[in-house]
C-alpha cells in the first residue's frame, strides 16, 4: 500500500526519476516545469525543503513499498489558514483511485497537522481527471476562471471544516 510521506532530502533520486519518466505525460495536462527544473534539480529541491522548514509550504510524496514515487501532493502559499493544493500522479498509477484517496488524506492532514481551514486548487478545463479528483474530494468550483500554462481552467475551494460529502459552500 502506498504511503504519503513528507518531502525529505533522501527522496531526491526517486523524485527526479518520477519527474523525468512522467514529464511528457504531465505536459499534456499541466504546465511543463521546463528544462531548468531538471538541470538545476538539486537547487530546486533545496529551495522546496527550505520553504517547507519555514512553514510556507508542505510537500508530500506518495511512495510505493519499493520506494518509487507515485505522486506529488503539495500545499503551497500557506497564509491565514489557507493554502493552494497541487498534485500530479505518475501515468502508471492513474485510474486506481490513488489521487482521490491521497487528496482526501491530505485534506485531513491540512486540518489536523497544519491547522489549515481552507484549501484552494485549480485545474485546466480539459484536465478531466484532476477536476474529478477535486470534486470527489469535496472541492467545489468557485466560478473563478484561471489560466494554467496558457490553458483555461477553473478555481476550486474546499472548506476543511466540512466533510467531502458536504462540499465547500
Amino acid at each position: 500500500m502506498p504511503e504519503l510521506q513528507r518531502l525529505r532530502p533522501d527522496h531526491a533520486p526517486a523524485l527526479l526519476t518520477f519527474e523525468q519518466e512522467n514529464r511528457t505525460y504531465f505536459a499534456a495536462s499541466v504546465p511543463d516545469r521546463g528544462d531548468a527544473y531538471f538541470t538545476d534539480f538539486a537547487v530546486q529541491l533545496t529551495a522546496r525543503l527550505t520553504e517547507q522548514a519555514a512553514g510556507i509550504c508542505h510537500f508530500h510524496l506518495l511512495i510505493d513499498p519499493d520506494g518509487e514515487v507515485l505522486g506529488r501532493f503539495n500545499l503551497v502559499d500557506i497564509a491565514d489558514g489557507s493554502a493552494d493544493l497541487g498534485f500530479r500522479v505518475a501515468e502508471k498509477a492513474t485510474r486506481r483511485g490513488l489521487a482521490t484517496a491521497t487528496v482526501l488524506h491530505l485534506c485531513t492532514l491540512a486540518a489536523t497537522e497544519y491547522g489549515l481551514t481552507t484549501l484552494r486548487a485549480a485545474a485546466a478545463l480539459d484536465n478531466t481527471a484532476s477536476r474529478t479528483v477535486l470534486t470527489r474530494a469535496g472541492f467545489v468550483p468557485t466560478g473563478e476562471e484561471v489560466q494554467l500554462g496558457g490553458r483555461p481552467g477553473l478555481g476550486y475551494v474546499r472548506d476543511l471544516s466540512r466533510g467531502p460529502e458536504d462540499g465547500a459552500r
